[in-house]
């Protein structure tokens, strides 16, 4: 029996209009467990439409600023009292290990309840103006409708971060989930409800990306877009954007570099390795997929390494006992293998892994490739998947020129006992993130985002409201006198 999920739309559990649904499969199993509406333009424009009617309600634009803080904390408090339920139901509907889904649904409500204290601190100023009869001020003002597109790899973490501090600002949202890992944010989405946010505030929407999410993105009520996810994807958000005029944001791939020096910490830098790229089945954003290597360290790191690796337990995902789960979506294993075979074509060296395991599912074996050149298609493009690419450097300007050697800028790590050199690779390394003796480290106080082919836009830290907003100037004239001549600019 399928469980049914459906959408939510101005405060009401609705079916798409057409009646039309699709199943959603279990990447443990490759088997159905659940049954979604497929929302189509129709379905969308009526969950933008409530979104529309609630930004211009009393109900939400009367509410001061510190009464919308309390509803956020509200809703991380529920969040933190549902945090198994939303756990399993991620688990189920993308594969990720149960022992991440729950952690990060044990951090999840700090990012509501950090946002809920920001938003009575959003602050206008007063204007220096050079005209001595005039007063002038400005005033942060919310945007309206905004729509977030939110992948499957951490729907919930990726919706929280959007959808806080839009909130906190005073704007409204329609949120499309991937057809891949849509449940967790539904449910989450009826406990906005239960939270006391009025009806049409929160909307969400279920469906594929060519009809919903495209309707959706160029919607002419929607004022901003915070999108996650692919480059190839992002395009057409953008172009669907030029003609609302939508605010845009991006976060999109990466091919992160996880530097290692010759004097790090050796048990350190292994584990930093296993992390950026085995944990979460190297399905992340910032999956340190280039492990650059210095010559002094190299045979040894390598050696640790692959010795680590064999202890990494691939399992079903809701078994705590698993290091490793599956891909979420049996199209992305296709990439996987594509990538690894293209690169055995190219002459790569096959360390560890390199094929699927064997049992039911879609699961891939964690790899580790040794590389020649930097010029590799393995090297270059992302992976998205348990796949690390091996390059050895000689010294700090090698490994600088080696770590910004590709169209993407979202994320680096640097191993190191240097401090100095930490922060010079720090500040040299082209990337929005740069972790130094660690690896994805997330707060809701530290933004998040990329240059280049891995987007623009930061999510998180104490700006991320104020991108919620514009700014709105007010001139006062404070002279008794009446306005002068009509056709002179003041």
């Amino acid at each position: 029996m399928l469980t049914e999920f459906l959408m939510l739309v101005n405060g009401e559990r609705v079916s798409a209009r057409s009646g039309r649904t699709y199943q959603s499969l279990n990447p443990a199993t490759g088997e159905p467990w659940s049954v979604l509406p497929d929302a189509d333009e129709a379905d969308v424009d009526r969950a933008v439409q409530a979104a529309d009617a609630a930004f211009r309600d009393a109900a939400w634009t009367k509410l001061t600023a510190t009464a919308r803080g309390k509803l956020l904390r509200r809703l991380g408090d529920l969040i933190a009292e549902h945090a198994g339920e939303l756990a399993e139901l991620e688990t189920r509907d993308n594969g990720k290990l149960i022992r991440e889904t729950r952690g990060q649904l044990a951090y999840l409500p700090e990012f509501f309840h950090y946002t809920a204290g920001l938003a009575d601190k959003l602050e206008g100023g007063t204007l220096p103006i050079d005209k001595a009869d005039m007063f002038a001020f400005t005033v942060p003002q919310p945007l309206g409708v905004v729509a977030a597109i939110v992948p499957w790899n951490s729907p919930l973490y990726l919706t929280a971060i959007k959808l806080a501090p839009a909130l906190a600002a005073g704007n409204t949202m329609v949120i499309k989930p991937s057809e891949h890992a849509s449940a967790s944010i539904l449910r989450m989405a009826e406990l906005v409800a239960q939270a006391g946010f009025p009806a049409g505030v929160v909307n969400v929407v279920t469906g594929y990306g060519a009809g919903a999410g495209a309707a959706l993105t160029r919607h002419p009520l929607v004022r901003r877009v915070a999108f996650t996810g692919g480059p190839a994807t992002a395009r057409h958000v953008v172009r669907a954007t030029a003609d609302n005029f939508a605010k845009l944001s991006l976060e999109l791939g990466g091919k992160s570099a996880n530097i290692v020096f010759g004097d790090a910490d050796l048990e350190g830098a292994v584990n930093g390795a296993v992390a950026g790229i085995y944990a979460a089945s190297g399905q992340s954003c910032v999956a340190g997929s280039r492990l650059l290597v210095q010559d002094a360290i190299y045979d040894r790191f390598v050696a640790a390494l692959t010795e680590r690796m064999k202890r990494i337990a691939i399992g079903d995902p809701i078994d705590p006992a698993s290091d490793m789960g599956p891909m979420a979506t049996e199209q992305q294993l296709g990439v996987v293998e594509t990538m690894v075979a293209r690169a055995r074509e190219q002459g790569v060296t096959v360390l560890a892994g390199g094929k699927r395991p064997d049992r039911a599912g879609w699961f891939y074996e964690p790899t580790l490739l040794e590389c020649a050149s930097d010029t590799l298609d393995i090297v270059q493009n992302e992976v998205f998947g348990p796949v690390a690419a091996l390059l050895r450097f000689r010294d700090e300007a090698e490994a600088v020129a080696l770590a910004n050697g590709t169209e993407y800028a979202l994320a680096a790590g640097i191993w190191t006992r240097d401090l100095a050199r930490g922060h010079r690779m720090a500040r040299d390394v082209h990337a929005g993130i740069v972790w130094v003796n660690t690896y994805r480290a997330v707060s809701a106080m530290a933004p998040i985002g990329g240059y280049g082919a891995s987007g623009y836009g930061r999510e998180g830290g104490i700006h991320s409201v104020l991108d919620y907003t514009e700014p709105k100037t007010v001139w006062v004239n404070l002279s008794e006198q009446p306005m002068g001549d009509p056709f002179v600019m003041r």
